[in-house]
């Protein structure tokens, strides 16, 4: 009996808490709710449709009257050829993004740290910024006059004796482009979050280094690279969830015949699969199976990483 009587009081301390909590910033759990709408419409009520990933799905049945079809398929999946051939091209430019894109943004940070100009800095941040609110219609559209056999990369090309080729048009190339096109848009934005976490670093401990002689570089390996290691741990955690999560609408507008090979992946399969053939209960179980191994890396990634370093997620 007094184990329930603590309970219900405990039950009351909290529900009073919340209560005054919301009383004392009712402006934030104000700005909150159009986000909470946001996911529950686009994010949570649509997982209700993942269930034709077991199912023969037919729109004129409709997903509740639509014959159940068990894993059927994921053994499909599963036992095509393409399962392995979209899957290695999934973790191949997903891994290329990660070694080289992710270091990226960290790197220009602790540059643009080091500026003693202030209105240089802010020129190159801005500069730098730019390109990730350009349509990424528009990006691909760039990329695909540049790297054209008449584009200015095979210009330089040339000038240094090489061939003339269409770059998009070499499977072996389409990574490579697909990287550093995708480090270029997005390096500037990516390096807000590190910007920040370098201003919050303690001045007082570039003091102490500054007085036991260390120079520039020494303050950025053992005070800055410290200081945010905790904001890289997690970025990196977050980007490891994603492994997975290649998007399919830029390498739709660049890939071709001649690059499907080493370009399609699972999200683009998913999209000829379900819209283009309108195979929907297959298409379903392909992006479900891709979305379980993305939370399977995200588990593993924040487990390893509160045990090496004690920062995590959760």
């Amino acid at each position: 009996m007094s184990k329930i009587n603590k309970k219900t009081s405990c039950e009351r301390g909290m529900f009073t808490e919340i209560k005054r909590d919301f009383s004392l910033n009712k402006a934030v759990y104000l700005m909150f709710v159009p986000v909470l709408i946001y996911y529950v419409l686009f994010h949570y009520l649509p997982m209700y449709g993942t269930i034709i990933a077991f199912k023969d799905f037919s729109p004129r049945l409709g997903f509740i009257d639509s014959p159940w079809v068990g894993f059927d398929h994921f053994v499909k999946f599963f036992t095509r050829p393409t399962f392995f051939q979209v899957l290695k091209n999934t973790l191949r430019i997903s891994l290329s993004s990660l070694v080289f894109g992710f270091p990226a943004p960290i790197i220009l940070a602790l540059l643009i740290n080091e500026m003693r100009s202030k209105t240089y800095s802010r020129i190159v941040q801005n500069v730098t910024y730019m390109p990730h609110f350009i349509s990424m219609v528009i990006v691909c559209g760039m990329i695909k006059t540049f790297t054209a056999d008449t584009g200015i990369i095979n210009d330089i090309i040339q000038f240094f004796g090489g061939e003339r080729i269409s770059l998009l048009g070499e499977p072996k190339l389409f990574t490579p482009i697909y990287v550093i096109s995708g480090i270029w848009q997005e390096i500037g934005w990516g390096s807000i979050i590190y910007l920040a976490a370098i201003i919050g670093v303690d001045d007082s401990l570039y003091e102490a280094a500054t007085i036991d002689g260390a120079g520039r570089w020494k303050q950025t390996i053992h005070v800055t690279l410290p200081g945010i290691a905790t904001t890289v741990t997690v970025m990196l955690v977050l980007r490891i969830g994603s492994l997975l999560g290649v998007g399919y609408e830029k390498i739709i507008l660049l890939y071709n015949d001649a690059t499907l090979n080493t370009a399609d992946v699972i999200s683009t399969y998913v999209y000829r699969k379900g819209l283009l053939e309108l195979d929907w209960g297959f298409s379903t179980a392909v992006g479900l199976f891709n979305s379980i191994v993305n939370c399977i890396f995200l588990f593993a990634a924040n487990y390893t990483s509160r045990k090496l370093n004690e920062t995590s997620l959760w």
